[in-house]
């Protein structure tokens, strides 16, 4: 039976665990950057219309990396503010040295 999680802080080793492969990681760093990026120029240019955009990049890297190379179903599916928290919480910790992008 697949565990149901109630908590962010018991969801994220296990969401780290579905991250295990350092292409996938790299592949959620990329998007994290490219949505950061896409909401600077939009904000910047007032091309508010490029915001759409963040879903395809944000999770079109994440998927590529879950799909071809994690060989894994992303965890947003079933959990998705947790997947969403956690994409941003890994993105920080790849920043600051916690999590490697290297296996």
């Amino acid at each position: 039976m697949e565990q149901k999680y109630t908590s962010f802080s018991d969801f994220y080793p296990y969401y780290l665990s579905e991250h295990a492969n350092s292409t996938c990681r790299l592949l959620h760093f990329i998007g994290s950057w490219l949505v950061l990026i896409l909401i600077a120029f939009a904000l910047i240019t007032n091309q508010l219309l490029f915001l759409w955009l963040i879903p395809v990049i944000g999770y079109g890297f994440a998927w590529v990396g879950h799909f071809f190379y994690e060989r894994n179903k992303p965890a947003t599916f079933q959990y998705p503010l947790y997947s969403f928290m956690g994409d941003w919480l890994m993105f920080k910790d790849i920043l600051t040295g916690k999590v490697s992008l290297q296996n």
